[in-house]
């Protein structure tokens, strides 16, 4: 199954949700990263986040920044999307991981940190980006998240991110669904939301039994008659090129540049997202600032 986001609306227009299955993206990241298995969840769950909040961002151009950073030994975890669905991210410390808790489940909130903040920037083409910012409560990501939307957009939200990691390290299910209760909504259609999240299974268990994310939005939330808004195709995609590096380089100045020919005589850049490298030899670094 591709990985894909589904958008849906209740029949009154009171709630809103989001269904993706990201497993074949985020099993993409643990390969390029080489990730242990705490942080590949970590890592999974804020670029399932950031996959499903890039797609509700209306340019072409716009771009939508995720960073969580706790005091774990994780360090900072960075995802970047757009709304065409492409999605990359990274970890500072993609070897840190921790025993798993008493219930058997990877300890991500350990390994995150407590304490620390999320941020979410949305470069949308204009003079300065949109930022919001969001103290962490458990480090599990999706809580974290919960508290944002309540905190910087008044917004009402249940949030469920999951990642499912077999034996052999890769990973064996990921997904996550986002809800969120609109103006209008009545008391006793969020009672019976609530009622079905206490019961609910996590998204990972049941992206892992088969179902689609058509059929998790009909199973869980299939008695306020949903409706399929759109569906978007998702990847794990970098978009880095050597143009890109060199203006890197060039932001460097002059200088710094003619430092590097002087005391290394080239220069080896290594995108953080996708890990390849781009080698500039003496003559390249001349010609940048020629």
């Amino acid at each position: 199954m591709k990985d894909y986001i589904i958008r849906g609306v209740d029949k009154k227009g009171n709630i809103r949700l989001f269904v993706a299955t990201t497993t074949q993206m985020v099993e993409e990241a643990r390969r390029t990263h080489g990730t242990s298995p705490t942080a590949t969840a970590a890592l999974g769950r804020v670029l399932t986040a950031a996959a499903i909040l890039g797609i509700t961002m209306k340019g072409e151009k716009d771009i939508l920044t995720f960073k969580v950073k706790g005091d774990g030994p994780i360090g900072s975890i960075i995802a970047v999307s757009t709304n065409k669905g492409q999605v990359k991210g990274y970890v500072d410390n993609p070897y840190a991981d921790l025993p798993s808790r008493p219930d058997g489940k990877l300890d991500v909130g350990g390994i995150v940190g407590h304490n620390g903040q999320l941020a979410i920037i949305k470069d949308l083409g204009l003079k300065e980006p949109y930022i919001g910012y969001a103290n962490l409560v458990s480090g599990e990501i999706a809580e974290d998240l919960v508290h944002y939307f309540h905190l910087s957009e008044q917004q009402p939200s249940a949030i469920n991110l999951g990642v499912l990691v077999d034996k052999d390290i890769s990973v064996r299910a990921a997904g996550g669904y986002i809800l969120q209760l609109l103006p209008g909504v009545e008391d006793e259609d969020i009672d019976r939301v609530e009622e079905i999240l206490k019961k609910a299974k996590p998204i990972s268990t049941l992206i892992d039994q088969g179902l689609s994310p058509e059929q998790v939005m009909e199973t869980l939330f299939g008695e306020f008659e949903m409706e399929i808004l759109e569906k978007n195709q998702i990847e794990y995609k970098c978009n880095c090129s050597r143009d890109k590096i060199e203006g890197v380089l060039l932001s460097l100045g002059k200088e710094e540049i003619n430092s590097i020919i002087e005391e290394d005589e080239k220069a080896e850049i290594v995108c953080h997202f996708c890990n390849k490298k781009y080698n500039f030899s003496k003559d390249d670094l001349k010609k940048l600032i020629g």
